[in-house]
Order: C-alpha cells, then structure tokens, then sequence
C-alpha cells in the first residue's frame, strides 16, 4: 500500500464535492466579485439580536442547552408558529432548535429515511436539499415545478410516486426558482400526503421574502396536515445572522422527539449563547421590522432586475 495514498472512504463520502453554490461563492470571492449567488443578507444583524448575544455571553450562558433548545426559545417559536403561520402545535414539546435550518433537515431526513424509501423532490430544488437526502440512503423521485408562475401539477407527482414513496420535500418560498406555493396547491398536496399515507418535510425559511402581494402558507396549517408535516424555518434570512446557524423545527411530538435525539447526537445542541439572542427577533422586533425587512429586499430586487435590464438581459 502506499503510504501517501488515502484511506478508502465510505461510500457516502466517495462522490462528496463542493456544492455548486459554495464554489461560486469562493470563485465571485477570488476576483472580488459581486455574489448574487448564495443566500448570504448584507443587512445588519438587529442591535437587540447583538445586545442579547453579548448579554448571554457575559451572563455565562455558555454551558450545553437542552438538545432541543432553551424552553424560553422553543416556546417563543411555538408562540410566533401559531400566530403567524397558523400552524396547530399543541406545546414546546413539538419544537426543536437545531444548527441552522440546513442542520434541522438533516435530523429531520435521519429520522424518516433510510436505504429503501423514497422521497419526492420538486425541481428546480436546492442543491443542500438533494445532497442530504442522498446521504441518508433513499432514493429520490424527481418533479418538474418550473420558475415563479409554474403550478404544482397533481398528475406529475403521482406518477413519480411507488409503494416505497415515504416523504415529499417542500421549499416555499423556493430556492433557487422563488416559486411561493399557493394555499390551493398546498391543499392538492395534503390530499395526496393522505392518499399515498406520505409525511411532507417543508423548508420555509425564507418565509418573509416576498414580493408583488404573495402571501405565505404553511402546509401544516392546512386542515388534516399538522400530523403529517415537519416545518422547518430559522433566524439566517430574516434576521440577517446566516454564520449563527440557528434554525428550528415544528412537528408532531412523537416526531420532534426523535429529531431532537438525533440533532443531540450530530450536534449536542445549536450554540446557546445564540439561542438566548435569538429570543428578541420574538421579544424586541416587531412587524414594522418585517415590513422594513421586505421594502430593503424590494429596493435591491427593482435595482438588479432594472439593471440588468439595462444592459440587455430579459428579466422574468
């Protein structure tokens, strides 16, 4: 054997790369480049998210959390899930506060897939997306969706679907495409959930990037669809805090509780002093920071697209 030569590697980690958007991110940063690729927010982080950070760290609230969360976050988070997006959670006990949205999809997809099952995957999907449920075994079912204005087409899912079909993956708003579901298209999707006995994992973290009048729905605030849903959002986007990784789960209790034991033994807990900060974007902004929020995105939407409008581009 020669001695420079690696070790042979699992058969996960064998096609492992850099994703897509990571290498564009170092390439744009090689040149000194402007970055429209990646979702990274040049807002400033909420002096109160900063103000509770720093006051959790000189409070030496720096020791192991609960593997779900601190109780004050995960019931501010059930608080805000059941006023803003409608959703039926019963208790703290539904919620779990995980290493980013990224990190809660993951114990999410450990706990329901494995070598097997199948998953469907609307395209065009996000690359993390597709290269985690890879890793856990499953065999993914691709679904045309298309851009913006494209509409969820019934036939096409269940054609993709088998007997071994086990979940289906939601992103609205959606990355890359910017598609918003419609509470319609939504409503076609729980009847197939309990047609096909399927359970929806759903990736709202850019909840509150939204443009033109579109309203956000929650698939598990639709009737018949809590128990059947894992919801999944986070702080990154909205609160302009993308390297704290903070991002959560809601689902039924028996659910949350093996996600929770499985982001204890990937992660132990998400950072606490963090978790303690995340408690103002509850306690200390309100819905003018959102509104504030949606006209700072909208600025910079109208001057990329009339830019590159301005040099020759047709912008959809």
């Amino acid at each position: 054997m020669d001695p420079a030569a690696p070790p042979s590697f699992a058969a996960r980690a064998d096609d492992l790369q850099q994703s897509n958007i990571r290498s564009v991110t170092r390439r744009v940063n090689e040149v000194d480049g402007i970055n429209l690729g990646q979702g990274v927010c040049d807002l400033p982080t909420p002096e109160p998210i900063k103000a509770r950070a720093h006051q959790a760290l000189r409070d030496d609230a720096s020791i192991y959390s609960h593997y779900a969360g601190i109780e004050p976050l995960r019931r501010a988070i059930l608080k805000k899930e059941q006023a803003h997006n409608e959703v039926p959670a019963p208790s703290p006990e539904d919620v779990v506060v995980g290493v980013g949205s990224t990190g809660v999809f993951v114990s999410a997809a450990f706990t329901l897939l494995e070598d097997g099952d199948e998953v469907i995957l609307f395209e065009p999907f996000y690359g993390y997306h597709r290269n985690i449920l890879e890793l856990t075994g499953a065999t993914i079912r691709y679904v045309p969706l298309g851009g913006p204005e494209s509409m969820f087409d019934r036939a096409a899912m269940e054609a993709a679907v088998t007997e071994n079909t086990k979940a289906v993956v939601v992103n609205t708003p959606a990355n890359p495409s910017g598609k918003v579901w419609t509470r319609e298209e939504l409503s076609t999707l729980v009847d197939l959930l309990h047609d096909h006995d399927l359970v929806a994992i759903t990736d709202e973290i850019y909840e509150y990037m939204l443009d033109d009048g579109t309203e956000h729905v929650s698939l598990a605030s639709l009737p018949d669809a809590y128990e059947r849903t894992i919801t999944l959002s986070g702080f990154s986007k909205a609160y302009n805090v993308t390297g704290w990784r903070l991002g959560y789960g809601v689902a039924p209790a028996p659910i949350a509780e093996k996600m929770g034991l499985m982001n204890d033994l990937l992660y132990i807990c998400a950072p606490r002093p963090l978790q303690h900060a995340a408690l103002a974007a509850f306690e200390d902004l309100d819905d003018e920071y959102v509104a504030q929020l949606q006209a700072d995105y909208a600025e910079r939407r109208t001057l990329m697209c009339e830019t590159l409008e301005a040099i020759g581009f047709d912008v959809p």
